[in-house]
């Protein structure tokens, strides 16, 4: 049974300074975004903004610097995403190689690896995309039935990824397939790879690497998901991530990095920026202590978010806490909306005539259905959690 701790944590100067200087960048590079744009969070994409972060040092920020890092502190990272989220900056294109791919190629890669596939991400050169579910799993990672099967000098993978954010523009996917076939442990031989998906230059390489990718739209008609067809794909041994066959250890460490940041509660931020505009026009007693309480609670999630930011820093692992973080953060973004309808007494809607208000609103109200399944389910996470404490 383990034991979880979310410890009281002070920002250091040098991330206050940070802070500034971020605001700044964004007054300059965003300003002319909308509110419903905003509102897409860090899935909004934009490659040229993320060029200019990764100009100024802002992506992979916490890496060596032989890597093309800046060897700064978990808790600038943390603040710089902070201020990119409350704005509503086009973080996505670069967000899964900053987020979780470059972390794991730093403790799992070989040196070769990390020298071909940091740096253009610390420039905003190369995005990543992450293979992991499949059709008919769910969430069951476990699952894994898309197999590589060792050949003279790598492998050939067959199989199906699917809800795969950006895989249409990714020059990278890291993805996970089976190599075992041992049917009592379903969490053994299952390893990662590294697969060429495009050249830096933009070449695309899918055609030529037997690979298909189908976009899967959403409810807002978006093209964020994929699912991403191998057929006896090659992948040469110096593209396996790790051991072969550790797969699933591998995975559960990157899963650390994906639960706990402060995209987890601050996905529907815009929608409580445009209730404040708001109230600021037409202040009423209900609107107010509404909003109180949504600041309330965002509040304890940021300091929850920022103590796992600290663990991290710390070179521990808090994938426990970052499991609560990610399932109370769901809950707290998914009811933001329906606040806000009851609140203002107006209907969600998206175009014409609809004040700022109403868009946001009606962009989240579809778009935050998801939020409980990305990263894990919310079925998934209490398991894990009930796990770590010792009631399952």
């Amino acid at each position: 049974m383990q034991t979880f701790s979310f410890d009281p944590v002070e920002m250091p100067p040098a991330a206050a300074e940070l802070r500034r200087e971020v605001r700044d960048f964004l007054a300059e590079h965003n300003a002319k975004r909308s509110p419903l744009d905003r509102a897409q969070s860090w899935s909004g994409s934009d490659p040229e903004f993320s060029r200019k972060m990764g100009a100024r040092g802002w992506i992979g920020m916490v890496w060596p610097k032989k890597y093309g890092g800046q060897e700064r502190t978990s808790f600038e990272r943390y603040v710089m995403l902070e201020e990119m989220l409350v704005a509503g900056a086009p973080v996505g294109a670069h967000w899964i190689a900053d987020r979780q791919s470059g972390p794991l190629l730093l403790r799992f890669g070989t040196e070769e690896q990390r020298q071909k596939y940091l740096p253009p991400v610390t420039r905003g050169e190369m995005f990543y995309c992450i293979g992991m579910s499949e059709p008919d799993s769910g969430s069951d990672l476990a699952s894994v039935r898309s197999k590589a099967v060792k050949v003279d000098g790598g492998y050939l993978i067959t199989g199906r990824k699917i809800w795969t954010s950006g895989a249409h523009t990714a020059h990278v996917m890291i993805g996970l397939f089976r190599t075992g076939s041992n049917p009592d442990g379903r969490q053994e031989g299952l390893t990662q790879f590294l697969i060429d998906l495009r050249d830096p230059d933009g070449t695309d390489l899918k055609a030529k690497n037997n690979i298909l990718v189908r976009p899967i739209r959403s409810l807002l008609g978006e093209h964020h998901f994929n699912e991403v067809v191998f057929e006896e794909t090659f992948v040469p041994d110096s593209q396996v991530v790790g051991k072969a066959d550790n797969g699933w250890s591998q995975v559960m460490s990157e899963l650390a990095f994906e639960r706990s940041g402060p995209e987890r509660y601050l996905s529907s931020i815009q929608l409580v920026l445009e209730m404040i505009r708001e109230l600021s026009k037409n202040p009423t007693a209900q609107g107010h202590a509404a909003v109180g309480r949504l600041i309330a609670h965002l509040s304890t999630l940021r300091q929850m978010s920022v103590s796992v930011a600290a663990k991290l820093n710390a070179g521990l692992d808090p994938a426990l806490e970052g499991s609560i973080v990610k399932d109370l953060g769901a809950v707290f973004e998914q009811e933001i909306p329906t606040i806000a309808q009851a609140i203002f007494n107006v209907e969600p809607r998206i175009g014409d005539g609809a004040s700022d208000l109403e868009q946001v609103m009606g962009y989240l109200v579809q778009s935050s259905v998801s939020y409980s399944m990305r990263g894990g389910t919310r079925e998934i996470l209490r398991g894990i959690i009930a796990r770590g404490l010792g009631l399952r």
